[in-house]
């Protein structure tokens, strides 16, 4: 039997009918509705370590900036409680340590996580030297999106379960590498302060 005989529900939910804006459309929706990624980085001995990641969270002299010098290559990835949907960003991640993005994205909010140290340089501000961005230049984008509402989607799953016919209540959408490198990375392009 081929992979596709064998996995009937993801040959059934890939489409591959969108063109590339549309799935970055698609994306958007998803990561606004998620509010919250986890960051997965692997560490020096091969563990794989996730934490949630919002666009504010721990500073630089965390485990996460060795992790990522030790091996570039993570996945960020999302999930949408409201539509089920999700996301999966695998790609290389880069620390940048730019003012002028810091200050782009800078909030007040940001300080309660890193403090004032009474230091006068550890402020817990935008030019706090423990502030950095990381951003993840993506290979591959995968993600599901539904096609139906919550009842559409609880009805297709009992009646398949009842009949033995493959549910596919959503659409598993790819932004391949070709797509991925052809589009503006400004649209597609995840940061995070860290």
């Amino acid at each position: 039997m081929s992979p596709s005989e064998l996995d009937p529900y993801t040959a059934n939910a890939e489409k591959n009918v969108h063109t590339p804006q549309e799935k970055i459309q698609g994306l958007h929706e998803i990561i606004k509705g998620a509010k919250v990624g986890m960051l997965t980085t692997r560490s020096s001995d091969g563990s794989l370590h996730s934490r949630a990641m919002t666009p504010v969270s721990p500073n630089n002299a965390s485990h996460k900036f060795d992790e990522i010098e030790n091996d570039a290559h993570v996945n960020v990835s999302f999930f949408s409680n409201d539509s089920t949907a999700w996301a999966s960003y695998s790609g290389k991640a880069r620390i940048s340590r730019d003012r002028d993005l810091i200050k782009k994205h800078w909030s007040s909010y940001v300080s309660a996580y890193f403090g004032d140290l009474k230091d006068g340089v550890h402020k817990g501000d935008e030019s706090d030297p423990r502030i950095s961005v990381i951003e993840v230049l993506p290979d591959e984008i995968r993600y599901w999106m539904p096609n139906k509402g919550a009842i559409g989607r609880a009805i297709e799953v009992g009646i398949g379960a009842m009949t033995g016919k493959v549910s596919a209540p959503g659409e598993i959408r790819t932004l391949s590498v070709a797509e991925v490198s052809s589009n503006i990375w400004s649209n597609i392009f995840l940061r995070f302060f860290i």
